[in-house]
């Protein structure tokens, strides 16, 4: 018998000739992988990776390229209904009111009289004006056609005289609960609803069909692939998208791994609902389609947005710049001992939560109702999140920090980008001390406080490309930099939010989130090394080729990256 050494089975795939960022415990860098039946079976050299080549194996030349594990979306309301049916509104070249009004002119020309004009994305803060939309503008184009306008939040819109009278509001509508209607001097409805009050008029609108909503996730899948992100963590979903996930994924056409939060409501009732579905589903790290699909928890809400000055803060908001909006502290969206059994309930279950609270008032009461309950019931591993986590008190630091290491709970779901789509408008709501507070990254490392980062999409673009940027250098879209820099991190420590912490967070941190052998197959190459480009080139950086589960979903037509073999 011969005593040689036996060289390694023959890989299905190999990519060689590049700069592999694993994004493991050391950060290792790599020059070549090996791919077999979807999963990494080797990282190394070169001469190590081609050791594994045989006379089927596909090798992949990356002529240098980057590649990092996928990018996971960390919050993302995944679909492309809006862009694909609704007035896109986000659109940069939008500068003045009457560039808004003009589109809705032109969706009210092709309409017949009473059908819906609908639209999202406006943001007042990239207006020459400077203010928001009101319904008196929108009367001006759309006197018969009742129209909704979704601001760039997500958090308040405007509505027109005809959809008022649609809702039948009037000077003597009370607003609902945890809602806000505007209104002039005299009384009257100006069109802009906030919060749960928008619900009086989007309630009336026909929904979009099915096949419109399939083909809208099928359009946001392909999209996420294009950019190099294979995850996706979707909060507040209800049955229906589920389905749709569920036919999507036995269709074999689900290239993105969901981790889908259920919409937990506002109440004890609607909490028991949301859990009744997820008992008769796996649970995480259990998944549908090989970790593809998982039915994740719940996802909640604890106060409304910064641009909407609903979050629930200590301090006022302001009106304009150094103007105090007198009295206006935002507002909890939950009756807050109605949140602290709503918790109770789900944590006692064994489910995962996370919970919306961007105003520091609503962060600090998410982490102490979190830490009560774990008290309380010590499970560990629930991994509770806070989603945006914008302006954390130095208490709900420690408390996070605290909650990771005894509970492993209590993680930030974060939004980078909310400072570049979004940053130049703060300004005018948030206080320039808050400001620096915002989404302070380097409080998080400095207190060992793992995050994950996500785009919101729709309330700022997808591509994780721009979150990584803004991590890194706090800028808004005009170059400002409100926000400071004493709270920004190096750009390892913004890809780890986007790969195996944002991958952890998603209980997949087993599967994916970093290039090592047994992991899935999900990889991004890059046109640029993202470890030594400059700053400002990391939100322009291109994807060249996407992995899902070692097949490649996605090839750029201009990129020099070339394959041979099967």
């Amino acid at each position: 018998m011969g005593g040689g050494i036996q060289s390694p089975a023959p890989a299905e795939m190999v990519l060689v000739n590049g700069k592999i960022l694993t994004v493991d415990a050391n950060d290792s860098v790599a020059e070549a992988v090996a791919i077999s039946a979807g999963k990494i079976v080797a990282v190394g050299t070169n001469a190590q990776i081609r050791a594994r080549v045989g006379a089927q194996t596909r090798v992949i030349d990356l002529h240098g390229r980057t590649a990092t594990p996928g990018l996971i979306d960390g919050h993302v309301h995944f679909q492309a209904t809006d862009t694909l049916y609704n007035l896109d509104l986000t659109d940069l070249a939008i500068k003045r009111m009457d560039d808004i009004l003009e589109r809705v002119r032109r969706q009210v020309a092709i309409l017949k009289p009473g059908e819906w004009v609908r639209g999202r994305g406006w943001d007042e803060g990239k207006l020459v004006e400077k203010r928001a939309i009101l319904a008196s503008d929108l009367d001006k184009v759309a006197p018969n056609n009742p129209v909704w306008l979704m601001q760039a939040s997500g958090h308040y819109g405007v509505a027109n005289t005809a959809a008022l009278r649609l809702a039948k509001i009037t000077r003597e509508t009370k607003a609902p609960e945890a809602g806000t209607i505007d209104r002039d001097g005299q009384g009257n409805a100006t069109g802009i609803m906030r919060e749960s009050a928008a619900s009086l008029i989007t309630t009336l609108i026909p929904p979009l069909t099915k096949d419109q909503q399939r083909t809208g996730l099928l359009k946001i899948i392909e999209d996420f692939n294009k950019e190099g992100m294979t995850g996706a963590k979707d909060p507040g979903i209800g049955p229906e998208k589920w389905d749709l996930y569920r036919e999507v994924l036995n269709d074999n056409k689900l290239t993105v791994r969901v981790f889908a939060l259920w919409s937990g409501g506002t109440t004890l009732d609607s909490a028991r609902q949301a859990l009744a579905r997820i008992e008769t589903l796996p649970k995480p790290p259990q998944s549908l389609g090989d970790g593809r699909l998982i039915s994740g928890g719940v996802k909640l809400y604890m106060d409304g947005a910064v641009l909407a000055r609903t979050a629930w803060s200590y301090q006022e908001w302001l009106k304009a710049p150094n103007e105090k909006d007198t009295g206006n502290f935002g507002y909890p969206t939950i009756e807050p001992e109605m949140y602290k059994q709503m918790i109770g309930l789900l944590h006692n279950a064994g489910v995962h939560v996370s919970t919306h609270a961007i105003g520091d008032r609503a962060i600090d009461w998410v982490v102490d109702t979190y830490d009560s309950a774990l008290k309380s019931n010590p499970t560990r591993g629930l991994r509770h999140g806070i989603i945006h986590a914008s302006f954390p008190t130095d208490r709900a630091l420690d408390t996070m920090a605290r909650l990771q290491k005894d509970y492993d709970a209590g993680y930030p779901e974060a939004s980078a980008s909310f400072m570049w789509w979004l940053g130049d408008n703060y300004p005018r709501a948030v206080s320039l001390e808050n400001n620096f507070r915002m989404k302070p990254f380097g409080a998080f490392l400095k207190k060992d406080v793992k995050w994950t980062g996500g785009s919101d999409y729709t309330v700022t673009p997808y591509p994780a490309r721009y979150g990584l940027w803004t991590s890194v250098a706090r800028k808004t879209l005009t170059d400002a930099m409100p926000f400071g820099v004493e709270q920004s991190v190096d750009v390892r420590a913004a890809l780890r939010s986007y790969t195996i912490w944002a991958a952890r967070q998603n209980f997949l941190e087993d599967r994916v989130g970093s290039i090592e052998p047994g992991k899935d197959a999900d990889i991004a190459v890059w046109d640029r090394d993202l470890y030594t480009a400059k700053t400002d080139d990391l939100k322009d950086m291109k994807c060249e080729l996407t992995l899902f589960q070692g097949k490649i979903v996605y090839k750029s037509p201009n990129t020099p990256i070339t394959g041979e073999g099967q």
